[in-house]
C-alpha cells in the first residue's frame, strides 16, 4: 500500500477533495467532543483529517505513505501526522476517543489485526467509523460493464460487511449502525464510482490517476478499450441502458459504525 500511494500521492490532491456531506456524516457518527483526541487511520494526504480538525477537534493522522503525509503536513501543521498502519499505530492503549477510517480498510493487509489494534487504542465508549464499499455493492457498479477485470480485482480486495462486523465482535466492538450512501451529482471527492451519474469524468486522466483501481490495478489495454466503448455509448445514448441495467437499492458505499464496550 505504501508504494501504491507514494505513486498516487503525486497529484492526489488535484481530484480528491473532502466532500462536505461525507465529512458531516463521518462526524455525526463519530460524535466527537472538543476534549477528545481522535485518530484518522489511513489519512492519506489529510483531506478529511483537515476538515475534521477545522471543527476544533484534536486529530492524529496516520498513514504508511511518506508522500501522502508530506502533503498533509503542508496543508495543516497543527495536526499530529505519523507514519503507521492500522495493524501498527504505535499509539498507547486506550489513548484515543474515536477513530475514522475513510476508504482505507480495503488496503489493510489483515482486517482482524487492524481492528484489534484500533480497538486497543480506543477508549471505552469510543466510536469507530468506517466508510467503505462492499463487494455486493461494487458488483452493481456500471463500471463493471466497461472495465470487468479492473472491477473484479477491486472487488476481490474489498472486505465484506460480514467480515468487518465479525472482526468487531471478536474485539469487543458493538455494531451500532450501518448507513448506505448513494453517489450524489455534486460529490466533490473523485473516488472510484464518482462518475456514476457523470461518466464523462472518467476521461479525465487526473481523476483516473487519483483512483487506485485505475492507477494501480488496471492494465492500460483494458482501460483504453473500456474508455473507447464508454465513449461510443455516451455518443449513441447507449450508456443510459447500461446504467439502468445496474440500478439497485443496495447503495454505493456504506458507513459502518461501532462502539467499544470493554
Amino acid at each position: 500500500m505504501k508504494a501504491k500511494y507514494d505513486k498516487i500521492g503525486i497529484d492526489y490532491d488535484l481530484t480528491r477533495k473532502a466532500d462536505p456531506y461525507l465529512t458531516e456524516r463521518m462526524l455525526y457518527h463519530l460524535q466527537p467532543t472538543v476534549e477528545g483526541v481522535y485518530l484518522d487511520i489511513g489519512c492519506g494526504s489529510g483531506n478529511y483529517t483537515h476538515e475534521f480538525q477545522k471543527t476544533k477537534f484534536q486529530y492524529i493522522g496516520i498513514d504508511p505513505s511518506i508522500t501522502m503525509l508530506e502533503k498533509a503536513k503542508k496543508r495543516n501543521t497543527t495536526i499530529d501526522w505519523r507514519i503507521g498502519t492500522a495493524e501498527k499505530t504505535s499509539l498507547n492503549t486506550e489513548s484515543i476517543d474515536g477513530i475514522t477510517a475513510f476508504l482505507t480498510i480495503h488496503h489493510w493487509p489483515n482486517i482482524t489485526k487492524g481492528i484489534i489494534e484500533l480497538a486497543n487504542t480506543l477508549k471505552k465508549e469510543g466510536h469507530l467509523v468506517i466508510f467503505t464499499s462492499t463487494p455486493k455493492q461494487m458488483k452493481q457498479y456500471w463500471l463493471c460493464h466497461y472495465f470487468p477485470k479492473m472491477l473484479a480485482d477491486s472487488i476481490s480486495q474489498m472486505p465484506s460487511l460480514a467480515s468487518i462486523t465479525n472482526a468487531f465482535e471478536n474485539t469487543g466492538i458493538e455494531l451500532l449502525a450501518t448507513e448506505t450512501y448513494c453517489i450524489q451529482p455534486d460529490l466533490q471527492d473523485h473516488f472510484l464510482y464518482c462518475g456514476k451519474h457523470t461518466p464523462e469524468v472518467y476521461f479525465n486522466t487526473q481523476i483516473r490517476n487519483g483512483i487506485s483501481s485505475f492507477s494501480a490495478l488496471a492494465n492500460k489495454e483494458e482501460v483504453a478499450q473500456g474508455l473507447t466503448n464508454l465513449r461510443k455509448d455516451i455518443d449513441s445514448g447507449g450508456i443510459h441502458q447500461v446504467m439502468k441495467s445496474y440500478e439497485n437499492d443496495l447503495g454505493d458505499y456504506v458507513f459502518i459504525v461501532g462502539k467499544k464496550n470493554i
